[in-house]
């Protein structure tokens, strides 16, 4: 019998021979995780056993990506893999300790929360908190700081966290704040901004989280960004990234010039109604191109002459700007792709 197949998506992968980290579909089933250099292909490029696997994360071997785990097979072969957004990660490690604590047990797959990572209350959702953090109205608000000639963008401070915290009662004092602060700082929600909340997310202390008015920290899907000064011009550009992030993941989109295909990570933000796109594969926070969507028309599409050369059939639709550019792009399956198509359709017609 073949085994189940559990999750299925885009994930970047270090590779084992060289350095390089590229684009992989991966399929996760009860017994292995499979990874293809293109979706379509019908052979895997790898196979990775699970049975006797380890999985770690977050995993800080790489400073500058925030969100590879590691998995780990039984024979001590090392594997990375990137998601391209904090939700993503929690999905597919998830899934990934269910199957292997499953194989390990000798029992059927079935999906149940299994966070081990910290020393947590079995009730306290993380992934819940933080959306309720971010919240517009009721959650910690993002604010522009300046601290030694530099100014911090979206961000708020270490004692802020643990007071909104206490406030939504949430925990009942300071020490129970810190605990629960350090672990959404552990798990990659939180980020440091700054040297000092820095050094205390890399020291020895049992919170890394600091409780001071001088640490400071931002959410893992905000727009933040540090700067020693801003031009006019830098001020126009960094407006994209102001608004909220309506939603973001991997999608395959052809190239303005060559009308090759490449798969790209999205964001999509409202007010300024913008879809940023990046390069998966690198570190860096600084994206390929956008999308002014204010006005756009999207629409599903199910052939473009150019695509058949490059095995991308299906799942298509395609972006005309107000200005009567056209983007095309892929979704993984035909529910992305209604999800996408609606969000972007919304943000048009909403955002500025």
């Amino acid at each position: 019998m073949e085994p189940e197949q559990i999750r299925e998506g885009y994930l970047v992968k270090k590779g084992t021979v060289l350095n390089s980290w590229k684009v992989v579909w991966v399929v996760l089933s009860e017994d292995g995780l499979e990874f293809y250099k293109k979706k379509t292909d019908r052979s895997p490029k790898g196979m990775i056993p699970l049975n006797g696997a380890t999985l770690m994360c977050p995993c800080q071997d790489f400073s500058k990506r925030m969100l590879v785990f590691k998995v780990s097979s039984a024979k001590k072969q090392d594997h990375f893999f990137q998601a391209s957004h904090l939700e993503d990660r929690e999905f597919w490690v998830k899934d990934i300790k269910r199957a292997i604590n499953c194989l390990n047990g000798g029992k059927k797959f079935a999906r149940k929360s299994t966070r081990k990572s910290i020393k947590l209350p079995e009730t306290v959702n993380l992934s819940q908190l933080y959306t309720q953090m971010r919240d517009q109205e009721t959650g910690i608000k993002e604010l522009k700081l300046e601290k030694e000639n530099k100014i911090f963008n979206y961000c708020f401070t270490g004692n802020s966290v643990i007071d909104w915290l206490i406030y939504n009662e949430k925990v009942r004092n300071r020490q129970e704040g810190l605990m629960l602060a350090t672990g959404l700082l552990t798990e990659g929600f939180l980020q440091a901004a700054g040297d000092i909340s820095k050094e205390g997310a890399e020291g020895t202390a049992e919170s890394s989280l600091l409780d001071q008015s001088d640490a400071f920290y931002y959410f893992a899907d905000s727009g933040f960004f540090c700067e020693g000064y801003s031009s006019d011009e830098d001020a126009i550009v960094k407006e994209q990234f102001r608004g909220n992030i309506i939603k973001q993941g991997c999608l395959v989109k052809q190239g303005h010039r060559r009308k090759n295909w490449k798969v790209r990570k999205f964001v999509l933000r409202d007010d300024p109604a913008y879809l940023h796109y990046y390069d998966p594969t690198k570190g860096d926070e600084d994206p390929l191109g956008s999308v002014h969507l204010r006005g756009s028309v999207v629409t599903a599409v199910e052939h473009i002459p150019e695509a058949k050369k490059y095995d991308i059939e299906g799942n298509l639709f395609e972006i005309i700007t107000s200005d009567e550019k056209h983007y095309f792009l892929q979704a993984a399956s035909t529910e992305e792709r209604k999800e996408w198509i609606n969000s972007i359709q919304i943000v048009a017609k909403s955002g500025k």
